[in-house]
């Protein structure tokens, strides 16, 4: 195995010791959103392990209908910013770099959950993924409300000493139901093509630059698969790829997180067969971004089972150092194994992958 897992890597003003991410994961252990020390030990734990960016789990912004559920830590309350300022001393107290996840549920979020369930669940466009009506048009002077709420969660990231910020913009939330054609049927600036339903994101990104400015990185994490849908696509090929990113590096993006279920397979197939790029190394080829791959790194067995909270294996991880060593991204995200030990990152650098040890994710509720 190579070692350029293990080299430093500088991503815009944030030197980082290393190339692995801790990738976000939900895991609703803030009662009444407030992060409080079990959090901050739990992220202090990987930082200590030789992790060199920790993405946090999704904090969500101040839009009454971004969170479906209470334990889910947000980022707008004076309490629960506290917790956050706490979990940020604690991670540099442990040599770590961190970045909150900033999240907004969109229309995952159903109406009458979370710790406002009269507020109403926001949209692009009250569609739902299957094209049924079921809410009004959000207006733009609410949507124009909604990319304050981004920026507003950026702006207090960087107050409290977080060293980066990661947007959500995967997974069928809210910002990926703006790129999504099925879920997006606006007419104004923010609806259209692929690249005119990117201007919501495009947005957020050019508002956040503003509050944190330039040396500050900015990731966009983004994705073609939806929870919704799996087989979902946004772009079919590179050139309408390029179009669609091109948004985001004009916006003035620093970093993308493209998150795959599995990290190995090709983007573009056709294109350049099975052991192609994957979306990570068509991003970078695209727009000359450094990038993060993500998807099952470290685990094997099928992501749908393990997504739904079935066990996992390993994986090696040869692959993934090659693809590393030829470039093809820059960063590695690891969600699930780390999860289960905080001492991955530490272990593989030491080669004692043999101790790591199966996910598992029954074992969840203990797992700090």
């Amino acid at each position: 195995m190579t070692r350029t897992l293990f080299t430093p890597f500088k991503l815009n003003g944030l030197q980082l010791k290393n190339r692995i991410v801790m990738a976000p994961m939900t895991r609703s252990f803030s009662p009444g959103g407030i992060p409080g020390e079990n959090v901050a030990d739990y992220y202090a734990r990987r930082a200590e392990a030789d992790v060199g960016l920790i993405v946090t789990e999704g904090t969500t912004v101040r839009r009454g209908g971004s969170s479906n559920d209470p334990n889910v830590p947000n980022f707008f309350k004076p309490e629960a910013l506290a917790g956050w300022g706490r979990v940020v001393e604690k991670v540099h107290g442990k040599g770590g770099a961190i970045a909150p996840q900033i999240w907004h549920q969109g229309m995952m979020r159903k109406p009458g959950t979370g710790p406002f369930p009269d507020a109403p669940t926001d949209s692009p466009s009250g569609v739902t993924h299957s094209g049924k009506q079921v809410f009004d048009p959000p207006t733009s002077a609410e949507v124009d409300d909604m990319v304050l709420a981004y920026a507003d969660a950026a702006a207090e990231a960087k107050s409290l000493g977080f060293d980066s910020v990661e947007i959500h913009g995967a997974h069928g939330y809210l910002i990926d139901e703006f790129f999504w054609d099925v879920m997006n049927k606006r007419s104004d600036r923010y609806g259209g093509s692929l690249t005119e339903r990117a201007t919501f994101a495009g947005d957020i990104i050019r508002e956040i630059r503003k509050r944190t400015g330039p040396d500050y990185p900015i990731i966009l994490r983004y994705s073609q698969w939806k929870q919704q849908d799996y087989t979902a696509r946004l772009a079919t090929t590179p050139d309408a790829l390029e179009a669609f990113l091109k948004v985001f590096v004009d916006a003035g993006v620093d970093c993308l997180h493209v998150s795959q279920r599995r990290y190995w397979e090709p983007e573009f197939p056709e294109i350049d067969g099975e052991n192609g790029l994957n979306g990570a190394g068509w991003a970078k080829k695209l727009t000359g971004l450094p990038t993060i791959t993500v998807g099952s790194v470290g685990l094997n067995g099928d992501f749908v089972n393990a997504f739904r909270g079935e066990g996992a294996g390993q994986r090696s991880l040869e692959d993934l150092e090659a693809r590393l060593d030829r470039g093809e991204f820059d960063l590695v995200a690891v969600g699930r194994a780390i999860l289960q030990d905080p001492e991955w990152a530490k272990k593989v650098k030491e080669g004692r992958v043999s101790e790591i040890a199966d996910y598992d994710a029954k074992s969840l509720a203990t797992l700090y």
